[in-house]
């Protein structure tokens, strides 16, 4: 079964580089295949350029889609045509080669394979390459230096199909021509076509909240920071110019237009949040920092409580006014 996974890498298309992308860049494909019962099953993939999903796989019919108009990078309309059948081919055959093997792989239904395949790109050379098969979301087996590898957790099925696998020295030179050639050539061609839009820089937008009370005489300040890219971003609670180590950062998570979003979070003592601030800097602020008071924040929100409660007492006078004036 090991053999038979590597069409699947057909598809394969810190700081930064001197084009200006983070590094390391990698690229990876997701394939998910879900065995119900003999005659019963479903497959998914992904393809990813880091953590920006750049294809997915049709399972209706069976073509790879395209998420961004440079998802194509510098493969040929004949070369995505040719992987489609590949992968085609790769279905049906793993398919049978699992239902067929299910005793002797110690898989048992229903179950879940999961492989992962990519490499990684520093200074414009191969850094890096994997492969990796999860069974029921354990390791099963992996690839180092295009050798398989048995996971403790596969067991004695896991080592025969690596022993099969190793001893075919023509695998071995497959898996390495598609790692070291073609991942290569697709991710270096992927770089190129999307660089307008892997380079933009968009400007965060930051704001102060207060977060669920931590207790008695206690204060959860929380800063928002959302809308940025790219990713990598610092955001610190300050007092003063000295940064608060108590600062809690969230993940930086995705927001539906491919930007970011990120939160810190800092408890106090009610009294002590006056003179603190939360700092934020991003490459897109070209060293314009967005510093955010929360005694701003605190006095913004007294100025609108100020105007609010008048405003609803005028409200209710009138409305007690007009009523009277009715039942005249």
């Amino acid at each position: 079964m090991l053999f038979l996974l590597l069409p699947l890498l057909a598809v394969l298309p810190g700081g930064e580089n001197a084009d200006g992308f983070e590094e390391p860049v990698s690229f990876h494909v997701i394939k998910i295949s879900s065995f119900y019962n003999d005659s019963w099953e479903r497959n998914l993939g992904s393809g990813w350029l880091g953590d920006l999903q750049t294809h997915t796989w049709d399972s209706k019919s069976s073509t790879i889609i395209f998420l961004w108009p440079w998802s194509r990078g510098n493969f040929s309309n004949e070369e995505w045509m040719e992987l489609e059948t590949l992968l085609r081919i790769h279905f049906i055959v793993v398919s049978e080669a699992v239902h067929r093997r299910v005793s002797e792989l110690a898989f048992q239904y229903p179950c879940e394979i999961q492989v992962t395949a990519g490499c990684e790109l520093h200074s414009g050379k191969l850094s890096g390459s994997f492969l990796r098969v999860a069974y029921q979301g354990l390791d099963y087996t992996s690839f180092p230096n295009n050798s398989c590898v048995p996971s403790p957790l596969g067991g004695d099925a896991a080592k025969r199909a690596c022993k099969a696998f190793n001893q075919d020295q023509h695998n071995k030179d497959e898996l390495h021509h598609f790692i070291s050639d073609t991942c290569l050539r697709f991710l270096l061609g992927l770089l190129d076509a999307g660089k307008a839009y892997l380079q933009r820089q968009v400007k965060p937008k930051a704001w102060l909240s207060r977060g669920p009370s931590p207790g008695p005489g206690r204060l959860l300040l929380v800063c928002h920071v959302s809308g940025f890219y790219p990713k990598p971003v610092w955001v610190m609670w300050m007092r003063g110019e000295q940064e608060q180590p108590d600062t809690q950062r969230g993940d930086v998570l995705p927001n539906a237009d491919g930007t970011w979003y990120l939160r810190a979070t800092l408890e106090v003592a009610a009294g002590e949040a006056a003179d603190l601030s939360c700092r934020v800097k991003h490459s897109s602020l070209e060293g314009q920092d967005i510093v955010l008071y929360w005694e701003h924040h605190n006095s913004v929100g007294l100025i609108i409580l100020a105007v609010i409660v008048p405003l609803l007492l005028l409200i209710v006078c009138l409305a007690l006014w007009f009523r009277k004036r009715c039942s005249h």
